[in-house]
């Protein structure tokens, strides 16, 4: 066939990066801090439910496409007990293939094409994707170290009459920043002005440090304009199981689950049962999972800042962002592609969450923390190799 193949919403998207680099680490025998993923399980009793529910034959056909109602229930009284937030569990909870696929569903439903979308740049790579999927039209808000807080009265500027949506991520993958209550609140107001819907990604909501973190559903006259997104996987160090959740009102789920139905329709059965018992574990497991991470944030934060890089401190998720200019790199891409062969170790390069401006990403490179502390350790020393090459090239 002469002509292309692939829909040419998805030019130039090809191979994640991600899996790209985690062949690398394979190949090479490196450490990964590149893919976000813990490299321990997630609780005991969680996994038991999992495996118990396999063997009762709970789940192991189709469950219902909303979710089974243990979960759906699980995920308002989450809601609830959390934030304040009451949503109804039979209308106003829908339960996803992760949060990706809520994502997915929901922009797929929500937007019409040429619908403008707002998004915080960099973007987490399913973004860029379904966006393009929907045929709508991406409006980069980009974050700029150190801190990468959005600029809100640009946020103002670039609003026009096409815009239909904000799309947002707080905590944001991969930067870390958490927005502060006087952001969430201007950013509603912008969004209530101006009439928009806003999809709110929060797969990293338990996982914050120095910053609370505050739902836009909280904030009045959101509630009816905005689906919040949240991740099993994240919580609850159980990331291939693929449990995540959207909220809403009964209109926007409702809008929502007719996408999904025609995604996976249904996914994650048993791992289902698993995910309604975790999301009632006492609070003595949220903070402790966040302070745990804290200190092992700390810990590749104050190696890699040794080393020479300059180091961005996250306020949430279990990425620390970096700029590799003070240990003499100019390329990102180039370093991370040749960092398991010189280190051992790999990373992602920050340029491929930046697609509209990839010039601001260029020498910054992301690194995962979610993992041992020993494994921390030993990816430190393997990448002070980098330090003293440069100490002997000046």
């Amino acid at each position: 066939m002469t002509r292309p193949l692939l829909n040419r919403r998805l030019d130039g998207l090809g191979n994640s990066i991600f899996g790209v680099m985690s062949a690398r680490a394979v190949a090479t025998g490196s450490i990964n801090l590149g893919q976000g993923f813990p490299d321990v399980d997630g609780p005991r009793s969680v996994a038991d439910a999992a495996a118990q529910a396999v063997l009762a034959g709970r789940g192991n056909q189709y469950p219902p496409p909303t979710g089974i109602p243990e979960l759906r229930q699980a995920v308002a009284r989450h809601q609830k007990r959390f934030y304040g937030l009451g949503y109804d569990p039979d209308s106003e909870v829908l339960i996803t293939a992760g949060a990706t696929e809520a994502i997915a569903a929901a922009l797929l439903a929500l937007l019409e094409p040429g619908d403008e979308v707002i998004a915080f740049e960099p973007y987490y790579d399913s973004y860029v994707a379904n966006i393009a999927m929907a045929g709508a039209v991406r409006v980069p808000l980009t974050l700029s170290p150190p801190d990468f807080r959005p600029d809100l009265d640009r946020l103002e500027r670039v609003i026009s009459d096409k815009t239909r949506l904000l799309l947002l991520n707080s905590p944001h993958n991969p930067t870390g920043m958490v927005l502060t209550r006087a952001e969430t609140e201007a950013i509603a107001r912008i969004a209530i002005d101006h009439d928009l819907l806003v999809v709110t990604d929060e797969a990293y909501e338990h996982l914050t440090f120095d910053r609370e973190h505050i739902p836009f559903a909280t904030i009045p006259g959101m509630r009816e304009r905005t689906v919040s997104i949240g991740s099993a996987g994240k919580t609850f160090s159980f990331t291939g199981w693929k449990v995540g959740w959207a909220t809403g009102t009964p209109e926007l789920v409702a809008a929502v689950r007719t996408t999904k139905q025609f995604l996976t329709y249904v996914a994650s059965g048993p791992f289902q049962y698993a995910v309604a018992g975790a999301l009632d574990l006492p609070d003595g497991y949220f903070t402790s999972m966040a302070d745990d991470l804290k200190a092992r944030r700390d810990l590749l934060a104050g190696g890699l800042r040794e080393i020479g890089f300059e180091v961005y401190r996250p306020d949430g998720t279990y990425f620390i962002t970096t700029d590799i200019a003070p240990l003499g790199e100019r390329d990102a891409m180039e370093f991370c592609l040749g960092l398991p062969d010189r280190a051992g170790v790999v990373a992602i390069p920050s340029a491929v969450f930046y697609d509209d401006h990839p010039e601001a990403g260029r020498t910054m490179v992301r690194f995962a923390f979610c993992k041992r502390p020993e494994v921390l350790k030993e990816a430190i020393d393997r990448l002070s190799v980098l330090s003293g090459a440069r100490k002997a090239e000046s």
